[in-house]
């Protein structure tokens, strides 16, 4: 199979929570940011080797820029 990615590797559409102000959050990956860029209002140093990803969340319908140890990929029992 090509294209194969890790286990725990998140890509855009995949549903997360984070914690935010101390509560927790949800929303989806909309994106993964693997060079230094503008996102979400502010400079994010991210590389292939060290990625971020952009968040939309689900309540504010904002977006935001987590490192993937900030989020939790959500459990989909459908």
């Amino acid at each position: 199979m090509t294209g194969k990615r890790k286990k725990d590797e998140l890509s855009a559409g995949d549903e997360v929570t984070w914690k935010s102000h101390g509560s927790s959050t949800s929303g989806k990956v909309e994106k993964k940011i693997t060079q230094r860029t503008e996102e979400a209002g502010r400079t994010v140093n991210a590389s292939p080797d060290d990625p971020q990803y952009r968040v939309r969340s689900d309540k504010s319908d904002r977006t935001a820029v987590h490192k993937p140890s900030a989020l939790q990929k959500k459990d989909r029992h459908d």
